[in-house]
């Protein structure tokens, strides 16, 4: 009994020390972005808001449904994620947000940024973690080995 908690309790350690790769340097990101993000897993699918923003020496992810009430808010600063707010944790979010900063990375700065990632055409990954595949690009999907599949657009008037 007592090594299966032992067991549990370095499995949700290591869960969490498990920490979404994030570039060498913060890349250049034409700022403030607004994208709709849809994200399906198992049949499901769910709508966000997502706005990117400058803010003092770092960029704010702030991410909302579509009634405007938050679902995760995190900056990024030098290289390291900080809370925004009073939201719990959200570890789909804080992988989301890093998934996008990787997907956002403009070709010219990804070998810099992210040494291992690969680029073939409209196609980008790193690694096994993050598939990426453009139809333009703001227009993509976002798809995780084990995770939920997202669909990124531009936020128009006609997203929901």
């Amino acid at each position: 009994m007592m090594r299966a908690l032992l067991i549990g309790c370095l499995l949700l350690l290591s869960a969490c020390a498990s920490h979404a790769p994030l570039p060498e340097r913060t890349p250049t990101l034409a700022l403030p972005l607004q994208l709709h993000i849809q994200r399906q897993l198992a049949g499901q699918r769910q709508d966000w808001l997502l706005v990117i923003q400058r803010e003092d020496a770092g960029i704010r992810w702030s991410m909302m449904d579509p009634l405007g009430i938050p679902v995760a808010r995190q900056r990024l600063v030098d290289g390291h994620w900080q809370a925004d707010g009073l939201l719990p944790p959200n570890a789909e979010a804080r992988e989301l947000f890093a998934a996008l900063l990787f997907a956002l990375t403009p070709e010219a700065e990804l070998a810099g940024n992210y040494p291992t990632a690969r680029q073939q055409a409209t196609q980008r990954s790193l690694d096994a973690r993050w598939r990426v595949s453009y139809q333009r690009p703001l227009d993509f999907q976002l798809s995780l080995p084990q995770g939920p599949l997202y669909r990124i657009t531009p936020l128009t008037e006609s997203a929901p």
